[in-house]
C-alpha cells in the first residue's frame, strides 16, 4: 500500500513564500517521476512541476522563475519551494508519484496567498 503524506500548505501574503513537502512510503519499488499539481473549485487538476527519477524538470509557464521542484530519492520525498507567490496561485496542492507505471496522489494541501 502506498501513502502520499503532503505538509507545508498555509495562508500566506503576496510576495511571500511557502515550500511544500510529500513523503511517500509502503511500496516504492520503482518510484519514478514525482510531481504537483494544484486544483481551484470548478477547475480540472492542472501541472505545476515534475521532476523525473533522473532530475528532469518540467515546469508550468506560471510558475517558471518562481517555483522550483526537487527530490530526496533517499527519503522518497518531493519539494516544491514556492516564492513570490501571487493570490492566482491560491489552490489546492496534490502531490503525485509514479510507481512503476501507477499514478497515487496525495491528499492535497490548501495554499492561499492573499492579496
Amino acid at each position: 500500500q502506498v501513502q502520499l503524506v503532503e505538509s507545508g500548505g498555509g495562508l500566506v501574503q503576496a510576495g511571500g513564500s511557502l515550500r511544500l513537502s510529500c513523503a511517500v512510503s509502503g511500496s516504492v519499488f520503482r518510484l519514478n517521476a514525482m510531481g504537483w499539481y494544484r486544483q481551484g473549485p470548478g477547475k480540472q487538476r492542472e501541472l505545476v512541476a515534475v521532476i523525473s527519477s533522473g532530475g528532469s524538470i518540467n515546469y508550468a509557464d506560471s510558475v517558471k522563475g518562481r517555483f522550483t521542484i526537487s527530490r530526496d530519492n533517499a527519503k522518497n520525498t518531493v519539494y516544491l519551494q514556492m516564492n513570490s507567490l501571487k493570490p492566482e496561485d491560491t489552490n489546492v496542492y496534490f502531490c503525485n508519484a509514479v510507481i512503476y507505471t501507477d499514478y497515487y496522489w496525495g491528499q492535497g494541501t490548501q495554499v492561499t496567498v492573499s492579496s
